[in-house]
């Protein structure tokens, strides 16, 4: 069996061009039926193999046909490149199909067509069921590549039987080929399908949150994420990616009261507690509409902050800070700052605001 197969594919408007469409249309580079047709013609253009009596062996669609909906292959082949009976088609119904072509070569998206001639005709007849109609997005036509019986003795090679009953085995080991030989490809974040992303997520145990293009962008650094994960840096990015917020971090060390150089030790104690192990995490207001969005982050976050911490969330809202006095053409007094206290016996609701004036 040869490594690779060479074969001819149909894909976009300028290819599908020079075909006569009954009923049918291209639309968005693809094969359709047209308006309310329920059922449509393509006849396509010869495709020249450049061989006398070559062997056209297989087709092979890439095609959208819901449940209700059929797609029937028309094919028939000469070494002469004018067909009468082709241009003659007027209506490509049913029954003026099977009088130019004969009986269908196939039905579904992987045919067998067993033809000889250089040249190949073909038509697709669409039929639709119901408001679900069937589409058709590529053709691809095999060119060239071995087959199973090159490999009898010549007694057998001619004969038509033998040929057509190792056909069904050689497109098995074709399609285990072309498999194999895609690995590579589906192995790369930049050319993996996306369900293949979604798969090598799940290897790495990384949430596939985000679509295929998030994914092809964090696979590649899945490494650095992992090695910085817990760091600072890696807690904040956490935090990011499952809210799309630029989070503040705010660890006990920096605002230890302790400190040598603590301004005032008393408020810090009031509004950071003494827990070395506990870290403040501040998101603005807005970042989840819903309490159940809150605490379902709480509970993803959890699995990515250093063992034996913990994390408090706190929501900012948008204020205006006035100081402590302000004047407003006489001597007001607007408002007081009154320091709150964050310890264990504390709630946070989303009416707190954590601030003040120049505390560090």
């Amino acid at each position: 069996m040869s490594d690779t197969q060479n074969d001819w594919t149909l894909r976009c408007e300028e290819q599908w061009k020079g075909g006569r469409f009954f009923r049918t249309e291209c639309r968005d580079d693809a094969l359709c039926l047209k308006g309310d047709a329920f059922a449509g013609t393509v006849c396509l253009p010869p495709l020249d193999s450049g061989e006398s009596a070559f062997r056209w062996t297989r087709l092979r669609l890439t095609a959208d046909i819901p449940q209700d909906a059929g797609l029937r292959v028309y094919a028939a082949a000469s070494d002469y490149h004018v067909w009468p009976e082709w241009a003659d088609i007027s209506g490509g119904g049913t029954d003026e199909l099977r009088r130019v072509f004969g009986e269908p070569a196939g039905s579904g998206t992987d045919i067998l067509l067993s033809r000889s001639g250089r040249y190949l005709w073909l038509a697709l007849e669409l039929t639709a069921g119901g408001e679900a109609r069937p589409r058709v997005d590529a053709l691809s036509v095999r060119m060239s590549g071995d087959h199973m019986a090159d490999y009898l003795p010549a007694i057998y090679q001619g004969d038509d039987f033998t040929w057509r009953f190792l056909s069904i085995f050689n497109s098995i080991f074709q399609d285990m080929e072309a498999a194999i030989e895609d690995l590579p490809r589906q192995f790369s974040p930049s050319g993996a399908s996306p369900e293949m992303l979604e798969y090598m997520a799940q290897w790495l145990c990384m949430d596939a949150g985000g679509g295929a293009a998030a994914l092809r962008e964090r696979l590649p650094a899945a490494l650095e994420d992992y090695e910085t994960m817990y760091t600072t840096e890696g807690v904040k990015r956490s935090a990011y990616r499952l809210t799309g917020k630029e989070p503040f971090l705010i660890e006990h060390f920096r605002v230890n009261p302790n400190a040598p150089d603590c301004r005032n030790p008393a408020l810090y104690r009031k509004l950071y507690g003494e827990d070395p192990y506990r870290f403040f995490l501040l998101l603005p207001q807005g970042t989840f509409e819903r309490r159940a969005d809150m605490e379902r982050f709480l509970q993803r976050m959890s699995d990515r902050i250093p063992a034996e911490t913990s994390m408090e969330l706190v929501i900012l809202r948008p204020c205006v800070q006035l100081d402590w006095h302000t004047y407003l053409g006489v001597n007001s007094q607007i408002g007081d700052y009154i320091p709150a206290s964050i310890d264990e016996s504390m709630t946070l609701h989303y009416d707190k605001t954590i601030g003040g004036t120049d505390h560090g």
